[in-house]
């Protein structure tokens, strides 16, 4: 499945390149710099923090939200708590779309993360015409050089790149391009299956400095503790929330343990 994503994706860049040239999507965004900064809005030192994750579908759960209103939901995720927002705009396989980022942009205060498989430089100008604050770069489907190249290019329009890894060898090379975002995804993209043991095998081997994020496969309270107790800095949270009927109050059962925490710390 994940050849047969990364392959359409190749085929769209295409189609989209041809539609508008590079160095034309280059100048239009020649003045953008995004002014929200990921980064920033997930350190928050003594809790961990949210990046609640906008997502219709997926190809391995199919249907997941069938009243899909991408600002309304980001509206109630903010006030719920979150610190960032992941939009999806693959629209095949995911029901996404990339208007969605600009939408969710202008209608709320967080940064807002492009959320896709960016197999080329030219997504990330796109996420910048579209007013994202931060890209997801996927490090299984990235040569290094491309990796640098997007790294290249998310500098140029002041995008964080939030570098994802699924085993110790993607992480070398995450570290070895100066990634300072990482992500770690518990679910293997080729099979799906989730390894909720990955972030305890990783974190140890990140250096002291970087921002970590976990992502897939976080359920419940318990789990979130478990990743804050390792040294994980935020959650990206999506199916949990979408399959919720009130995903607000959903994200407020997540972080039940975390704002007792806080609560007794300020007593």
């Amino acid at each position: 499945m994940l050849d047969e994503i990364v392959n359409t994706k190749q085929r769209e860049v295409a189609e989209a390149k041809a539609r508008l040239p590079l160095e034309d999507l280059k100048a239009r965004v020649a003045n953008y710099l995004a002014e929200r900064s990921f980064r920033r809005a997930l350190t928050r030192p003594g809790s961990i923090a949210l990046i609640a994750e906008l997502k219709r579908k997926s190809p391995s759960k199919g249907m997941l939200r069938e009243r899909f209103d991408p600002i309304s939901l980001a509206q109630q995720l903010q006030a719920a708590g979150a610190s960032a927002l992941s939009v999806l705009t693959d629209e095949f396989y995911f029901g996404g779309h990339l208007e969605f980022l600009r939408d969710v942009k202008q209608f709320t205060d967080v940064p807002v993360l492009r959320k896709d498989f960016i197999v080329d430089p030219y997504q990330i100008y796109e996420a910048a015409f579209y007013q994202a604050d931060a890209a997801l770069l996927i490090v299984r489907i990235l040569t290094q050089e491309a990796l640098i190249a997007c790294l290249q290019a998310a500098d140029t329009v002041g995008i964080e790149p939030l570098v994802e890894v699924h085993s110790a060898e993607e992480l070398r090379m995450a570290l070895s391009v100066g990634a300072h975002v990482i992500g770690i995804n518990h679910r293997d993209l080729q099979t799906f299956q989730i390894d909720p043991t990955l972030a305890e095998q990783l974190v140890p081997k990140i250096p002291a400095g970087k921002l970590i994020v976990a992502e897939s496969g976080i359920q419940t309270a318990q789990d979130v503790q478990r990743l804050k107790q390792l040294g994980v800095h935020a959650v990206l949270i999506g199916e949990a929330l979408m399959t919720a009927a009130d995903p607000a109050a959903k994200v407020k059962q997540l972080f039940e343990t975390e704002v007792r925490g806080q609560r007794s710390e300020n007593s």
